[in-house]
């Protein structure tokens, strides 16, 4: 296999899309975009002054005006067309998300094909979750009636991760459902999302999507636009904790994705060789880079069986071919910054000086074809306990920590003291375990005999506490979020 070749080797100067139409930043203020995989700059991306963030939530209300009002079946052949769209353009959408990102490609597509998913799912909500209710002779000669209403313009703010997939949790159903959108997107990947709006850009009338670029300090000025009617915002705990703060302050609703360090317990009769290769491709998938990665395993069973998973989970992990993400033979990237590469080396020295001893090192790996990349290999600890830092904090990495348990309960106790509340997962033949795990377990997703709890476009992506602030969750749970319920009473004389 070959590598395939990036869509440009450089962006140059990227812009702005508000009202319609790509505008260059009057800003003076610029930072660099890299490929993680070479370690090259491939683009600049402006940080947004206060006027043109402004002007791009000032596009959305006047969208909105027209936009809300147009019939269901009209504004749903736009969303149609983004499906087409998408559909048509997803490998080169796919390279660019490698190529600003660093996940391997056959991820890349993977994200495509689920952001297209969301599409296909928002557009069925037309059909059914959005329609209200009536309800005849609630009293004598009165009708009583539940009407569903699109709220105004929302900000979606979304992660690095996942720079295409996330926003379209939210950026379809939003649309769908009447309402206009600012998107803001990360410093670190933000080319994937310019191109997909290059994509779709004549797609959509002027006003009701637009993309921005800015600094914490302005990001939060969006969230609290008085324009803006409310946040949905993926990214970590912290950050959503101090924007979930400010749009109470200012009556703005706020849905919020967090942090995670999420568990998966191995029981004794698990089937060996499938939860290995379940376990590796949870944990090292996307370069550890993601909020369903497995990073604490729970081993419940003899020294015998935690030697025998020890042994084939670590030769599973040195097999993976480390490369650029646009060579087809490549199994994991890059981090996607030199300081998210600095930062997993330093939880690992962490993890060390708290008692954990490592039995697979990846910190000093490098890449002889990239030797600029931001490169890391697989890292295993062993004798970690769940009060160390390095099993309560979110590692966000290829660092994946090994404990004991004695029991079920042990493990189950572990999992519901986590600092966030996410994801775990249980590997068993046993229908008593899983069925006691899937109840007890206090997460958001449970997976049973699977690594990677991720719901499908129709199902809410769950989250508790700090790993899902607000009242509402990405993907088919937003439609009560971006909608409120208005009851109209009527008697007619």
């Amino acid at each position: 296999m070959s590598v395939l070749q990036p869509p440009k080797t450089h962006y140059g100067r990227m812009k702005l899309f508000i009202n319609g139409k790509w505008v260059e930043s009057a800003t003076d203020r610029y930072t660099p975009v890299y490929d993680p995989g070479k370690g090259e700059v491939i683009a600049e991306m402006p940080l947004a002054t206060k006027e043109e963030v402004d002007e791009a939530i000032e596009a959305a209300y006047e969208a909105f005006k027209s936009w809300s009002t147009m019939p269901v079946p009209d504004r749903l052949q736009y969303i149609f067309k983004m499906k087409y769209l998408l559909e048509e353009n997803k490998e080169l959408l796919a390279r660019v998300n490698t190529q600003n990102h660093g996940k391997v490609i056959r991820e890349s597509r993977g994200d495509l094909r689920r952001s297209i998913e969301n599409v296909e799912a928002a557009i069925s909500v037309a059909y059914s979750l959005a329609k209200g209710e009536y309800q005849q002779e609630i009293a004598r000669g009165v009708d009583e009636i539940l009407i569903r209403e699109p709220l105004g313009v929302f900000a979606v703010v979304g992660p690095y991760n996942f720079p295409i997939m996330i926003p379209f949790w939210f950026i379809p159903y939003a649309l769908v459902l009447g309402d206009t959108l600012v998107v803001k997107v990360s410093g670190t990947t933000p080319l994937p999302m310019m191109v997909t709006l290059e994509v779709l850009a004549e797609s959509l009338p002027p006003g009701v999507l637009n993309l921005v670029y800015t600094d914490h300090e302005l990001g939060e000025y969006l969230v609290t636009h008085p324009l803006v009617e409310g946040t949905a915002f993926v990214g970590t705990s912290t950050a959503a904790l101090r924007l979930y703060e400010l749009s109470a302050k200012h009556g703005k609703r706020f849905l919020g994705g967090g942090s995670a360090s999420n568990y998966a317990v191995v029981m004794p009769d698990a089937d060996l060789e499938r939860t290995v290769h379940n376990l590796r491709d949870s944990k090292f998938g996307n370069t550890g880079q993601r909020c369903l990665a497995i990073q604490n395993i729970v081993i419940v069973g003899d020294d015998d069986f935690y030697n025998k998973f020890k042994n084939a989970f670590v030769e599973l992990a040195k097999k993976i071919r480390i490369g650029y993400g646009l060579d087809e033979r490549s199994e994991m990237g890059p981090m996607a910054s030199r300081k998210y590469r600095e930062n997993v080396i330093k939880w690992v020295e962490v993890g060390l000086s708290e008692g954990a001893k490592i039995v697979l090192d990846g910190r000093d790996y490098k890449n002889p074809e990239y030797p600029n990349g931001f490169y890391i290999g697989p890292t295993i600890l062993e004798d970690v306990t769940p009060d160390m830092k390095i099993a309560r904090e979110e590692i966000f990495g290829p660092v994946a920590n090994l404990l004991r348990a004695g029991s079920l309960d042990e493990a189950i106790e572990w999992v519901n003291k986590n600092k966030y509340h996410h994801s775990a997962s249980i590997f068993t033949r046993s229908g008593k375990w899983a069925r006691e795990f899937m109840h007890r377990a206090y997460v958001g997703n449970v997976g049973v005999n699977i690594g990677i709890a991720a719901p499908v476009g129709w199902f809410p992506f769950g989250g508790k506490r700090l790993a899902g602030l607000g009242s509402h969750h990405p993907q088919m749970d937003v439609v009560d979020f971006f909608t409120d319920r208005k009851i109209a009473i009527v008697r007619w004389w």
